[in-house]
This record gives C-alpha cells, structure tokens and sequence, in this order.
C-alpha cells in the first residue's frame, strides 16, 4: 500500500486548504482512512477518521471539530481534509493513515499573517 498527499502549503489564519491523499495498492473499504498531524517534536496526533465500508462513518478531534471535513472519492482512492477557519496553532505536517499502518510522507501546512 502507497500512500501520498498533496495540497499543503502557507495561508492566512482564516483562511482554507483542502489536502489529497492518494492510495494505491488497496481499495479504500479495505481500511479506516486517517488524517494526523505532528508538531516539532511531538508525537503525531489524530484529527480525522473515516470507515468507508460503515457507510461513511466519519470522527473528528475537538481541536478540529466544525472546521475540518474529511471525504472521500472512492472510485478514485482519494481521501481529502478540507480545512476551513484555519488557526496559527494548525501549523503543523499532515499525514494520511491507512489501518493504522500505512503512511504517506506528510505536507506541511503553515498558517500565519
């Protein structure tokens, strides 16, 4: 299983970026789909997860929770996290997460004036 994200990068707070991730290698039933981010020198940590194969069951932090939305294009093993409101202390790299198990190599998100 390959995993690769796309999408990050600078904005203001308030502002929006919506990041990709692409699976190749299974189909994205096989596995509860994940976003994390990590800080300098802390472990990474949960914000989204999806269960495509429970009908789209979705779970959120509260750090992120009415500001974050995580969807999918199963025909395209895609997973997306569309980030709206954005706030300095999102500034961190994101990570997709296959099962638990399989992980992309990150992208940098970066929010500031």
């Amino acid at each position: 299983v390959h995993i690769a994200e796309s999408g990050g990068g600078s904005v203001q707070p308030g502002g929006s970026l919506r990041l990709s991730c692409h699976v190749s290698g299974a189909a994205l039933d096989e596995y509860v789909m994940s976003w994390y981010r990590q800080y300098p020198g802390k472990a990474r940590e949960f914000i989204a997860h999806i269960d495509v194969q429970d009908t789209g069951w979705v779970q959120y932090s509260d750090a992120v929770k009415g500001r974050f939305t995580i969807s999918t294009d199963n025909a395209k093993r895609m997973i997306f996290l569309q980030m709206d409101g954005l706030r300095p202390a999102d500034t961190a790299v994101y990570y997709c997460n296959a099962g638990n198990t399989y992980w992309g190599q990150g992208v940098q998100v970066t929010v500031s004036s």
